[in-house]
């Protein structure tokens, strides 16, 4: 797991205050609408398991392919990262960039396996 330095995980609580964070129910009902999945994990991270269907982009390399991967800035977008920090910090940037449906999954990739874990019937 990834330690992050203070000035970072400032950024991200500073982020989460202007984006909208999303539980898993909600990942899902967007993903349902056909709404894009952006993995800002490595390429390492993502090929080691992602959520079915998610693109991986490097946080640094966003703002240069968002536009290509999600020409409609009027499209919800859903960013996610492990723990949630570079996700906010993404859908921040997003917003930035005029996509006004940037979204975040709340606790990242991690919130998200645990939640569908949990709804997952035992055998």
């Amino acid at each position: 797991m990834a330690v992050h330095d203070p000035d970072f995980l400032r950024r991200a609580a500073e982020a989460r205050s202007r984006i909208t964070e999303l539980s898993p129910a909600e990942v899902e009902a967007l993903r349902d609408q056909g709404a894009p999945l952006l993995d800002l994990r490595s390429a390492a991270d993502f090929a080691a398991g992602h959520i079915e269907g998610a693109a991986q982009v490097a946080f640094d390399r966003l703002a240069e392919e968002i536009s290509a991967r999600v020409p409609d800035r009027n499209t919800p977008v859903i960013c996610y990262c492990n723990a949630g920090n570079r996700g906010a910090l993404a859908a921040d940037a997003l917003q930035q960039l005029g996509y006004r449906r940037a979204t975040s999954i709340a606790g990242g990739l991690t919130a998200y396996r645990e939640a569908q874990a949990s709804r997952s019937p035992e055998p």
